[in-house]
């Protein structure tokens, strides 16, 4: 992830001789709403860096709106629809940076599930009127559509890393943001392994790491919700899980907040696909 050089202290704007604030802008497509609420949730903090910057944009907190441009511009959410496509191309237009925030925005979120199933079959099945539901026949992430600068993954975001960001970004410098397996944060917790202690399946070693490892914490495997580390061995740990359960149990593993993430997407495809595939029926002598 590039350095925010376009914000560094001290930035002189074109037509004055006082610093200029950094325009922020922070947006929505397909999603909860629940990564921009871990901005608000920063509360004391989000203040601090308030002070720091110009919050042009985030209807979720303010009725102040702008069209742009932006220094930066986050945003939640996965692309859905053909007027999302139109519209996260115009924002590209007018962003210095983007950055993606949350499992819709970087990786389709758990709506791309879907991206298995024929579409209409889905809206007959959700909508009473379906035919007055418009939408793309994939949900997917915004970096299939648009240049991505930087992404805060999670479902939701973690603070720890949210708060990382910004105070690189006001500061002038690279975010440090790990990369690791969640098993790592299960370690530094002293949490007992649940995949070998108690057979649980688990994808902690194939998972990036934010959330603080809470699942094992309490005594539960991994979802998956950060996403596919870098390099991550999803076809190790997939033909590990697969000696005691079915090849459907195991692609339904993989099959959760992150499915489209492309290690994840590959080994759901390899081990019967996502939930509620209908699966042909076993033939009896009944039959």
């Amino acid at each position: 992830m590039e350095p925010p050089e376009l914000i560094t202290p001290g930035r002189r704007g074109p037509r004055s001789g006082t610093p200029q604030r950094p325009r922020i802008g922070i947006v929505k497509f397909a999603s909860c709403d629940g990564c921009q609420l871990t901005l608000l949730d920063l509360e004391d903090e989000l203040l601090t860096i308030a002070d720091r910057v110009d919050l042009v944009e985030f209807a979720e907190a303010t009725s102040r709106r702008s069209a742009g441009p932006f220094d930066v511009l986050f945003v939640e959410g996965s692309i859905s629809t053909a007027e999302q496509v139109q519209e996260i191309a115009r924002l590209r237009a007018v962003s210095h940076r983007l950055v993606t925030i949350g499992a819709c925005a970087t990786a389709g979120g758990i709506q791309a599930i879907r991206n298995w199933f024929d579409p209409d079959e889905v809206r007959a099945a959700v909508y009473p009127e379906p035919t007055y539901v418009e939408s793309l026949a994939q949900a997917r992430p915004v970096a299939d559509f648009v240049a991505v600068d930087g992404e805060l993954r999670g479902c939701p975001i973690s603070p720890g890393q949210l708060r990382e960001f910004l105070v690189a970004l006001v500061t002038g410098r690279r975010p440090q943001l790990p990369d690791e397996a969640v098993c790592l944060e299960c370690k530094r917790r002293g949490v007992v392994c649940v995949a070998v202690a108690q057979g649980i399946p688990c994808l902690g070693p194939v998972t990036r790491t934010g959330c603080g490892a809470i699942c094992p914490a309490y005594g539960r495997g991994c979802y998956g919700c950060f996403g596919p580390r870098e390099s991550a061995n999803t076809t190790s740990l997939a033909r590990w899980l697969s000696d005691d359960r079915s090849a459907a149990d195991v692609g339904r593993l993989f099959a959760g907040f992150t499915a489209w993430s492309v290690p994840f997407r590959a080994t759901i495809d390899a081990y019967g696909g996502p939930p509620g595939q209908v699966l042909p029926a076993k033939e009896t002598d009944d039959a």
